[in-house]
């Protein structure tokens, strides 16, 4: 299952793994190298790895297109029609681009069984703890090109250069992580995987990238049970908030990072994570009770968060409500159809008196309903709903939840940021759809027919 011998790699552990499945997570890996494969380079390639793992997966199992390429066709067909519109029919390439990507990856993904699928997730979380560390290791070392300074403090944006992409892939991957170590519960690689992505989170500052964990911790323990996530998620977090709390000093750009504290505490974190997820039941609980408790008592009382996250710990935004202001007054204008694909430009004035334009508005549906009108959102309403009956029907096991809570986690994150224009975010969602999707039926082997005795020579 999941590709013929010419097509399948097999590692040592005795996992056939398909060619498709691969092309996909490389697809995915070149994106994070290449800023997110938001610049024209990355989009081309990652996209081309994605197409030829499409062409693979077709090649080997042909099937009926099932509800979510349909519905991704329907949406790609109106962006063009809408381009069309405006004279300039390129600009539906990027949308076209995108759906194209997540219905590639979904299926692609979709190949692969029960195995393949769990080995192909350990993949995407390891992609994702490199992400991590790379952008904690920016902030601590003041690494321009894998930070970015805001409001005064270094934020952790790793190789995709934009902390809140990093953040909701984190997000996603660290859910998924711990839905992995719910099914190896005695696996510590695992529990300091789910550390290491959460402690990526934080270091971003990223709002909605915290939003958005615990909209995918809260899914997870929907679908995977509320104690089961409780007692895989504890040692984890309070080691990542040990990490954090020793990282907090290096944020501010005016003050010198504290390399040494920060280091000590990435050790001490994970210490306490390995430490905790091995200990008893009642001895866990009790750790991870009492160290909660103590950290927070020593956030409050001995770190000053309001100097070292000054503008961090507010939920409001000026220029993202007024970007959000002049795109309901676009909608307003034009609420069906909108003003067309890449249009949606955004003038508002800002809080000094100043002008400011903004290209997204930092809420993917509002983008959508800008620029392709109610229609076009109408139309991602509908994806939505057939990525919904994918995953769906594929529900079972601690893998599947954790591919579904993932999800989760990245769209409620896209109601706070741009993150359909970047390839590594719609491939990722396009993978976690397939690993979430019902496993392809086994094919019966095809047996040679015997000669009769009138065919025998």
């Amino acid at each position: 299952m999941g590709g013929t011998e010419s097509d399948r790699v097999v590692p040592q552990d005795g996992i056939v793994m398909p060619h498709a499945v691969l092309l996909l997570l490389a697809a995915i890996a070149a994106a994070v190298v290449a800023q997110g494969g938001y610049y024209l380079p990355g989009r081309l390639f990652s996209g081309a790895l994605a197409a030829a793992a499409l062409v693979l997966a077709l090649r080997d199992r042909p099937s009926r297109p099932g509800p979510l390429p349909v519905a991704c066709a329907g949406l790609a067909a109106w962006a063009v029609l809408r381009a069309l519109l405006n004279g300039q029919v390129i600009d539906a390439l990027p949308t076209v681009a995108a759906v194209g990507c997540l219905a590639a990856a979904a299926f692609a993904a979709g190949r692969a069984d029960a195995r393949q699928r769990e080995l192909c997730a350990s993949a995407l979380v390891g992609v994702g703890v490199l992400v991590a560390l790379s952008g904690w290791a920016a902030v601590v070392w003041r690494i321009p090109s894998w930070s970015v300074i805001a409001d005064g403090l270094t934020r952790a944006a790793s190789t995709l250069t934009y902390p809140n992409a990093a953040a909701a892939l984190l997000a996603a991957s660290a859910v998924l992580a711990l839905a992995l170590h719910t099914a190896h519960p005695h696996s510590v690689v695992s529990a300091c995987s789910a550390y290491a992505l959460v402690v990526g989170v934080g270091a971003t500052l990223s709002r909605a990238g915290l939003l958005a964990l615990l909209a995918g911790l809260v899914a997870l323990a929907v679908f995977n049970g509320v104690r089961t996530t409780l007692r895989h998620t504890g040692p984890p977090a309070l080691g990542a908030l040990i990490a954090l709390a020793a990282l907090a000093p290096s944020f501010p750009v005016a003050e010198p990072a504290n390399a040494g504290l920060a280091v000590l505490g990435l050790v001490a974190g994970a210490a306490v994570t390995a430490g905790l997820d091995r200990a008893r039941p009642t001895l866990r609980l009790v750790g991870v009770t009492a160290g909660f408790v103590a950290a927070v008592l020593v956030a409050l009382l001995v770190l000053d968060l309001d100097r070292l996250l000054a503008g961090r710990l507010s939920t409001g935004s000026p220029d993202r409500g007024g970007a959000t202001g002049a795109a309901l007054d676009l909608v307003a204008a034009r609420p069906w159809t909108g003003v067309g694909p890449g249009n949606g430009w955004f003038a508002f004035t800002g809080p000094d008196g100043g002008s400011r334009v903004m290209r997204y508005v930092h809420d993917e549906y509002l983008q959508v309903l800008v620029e392709l009108g109610a229609i076009g959102l109408g139309l991602v309403v509908l994806v939505l709903v057939a990525l919904a009956v994918v995953v769906r029907r594929g529900r079972a096991g601690a893998l599947w939840a954790g591919c579904a809570a993932a999800l989760v986690a990245l769209l409620v994150h896209s109601g706070f940021d741009f993150l359909w224009h970047l390839p590594v975010i719609v491939l990722t969602a396009g993978l976690l759809t397939g690993l979430a999707s019902a496993e392809p039926t086994a094919r019966a082997p095809v047996r040679a027919a015997t000669p009769t005795a009138e065919e025998k020579p």
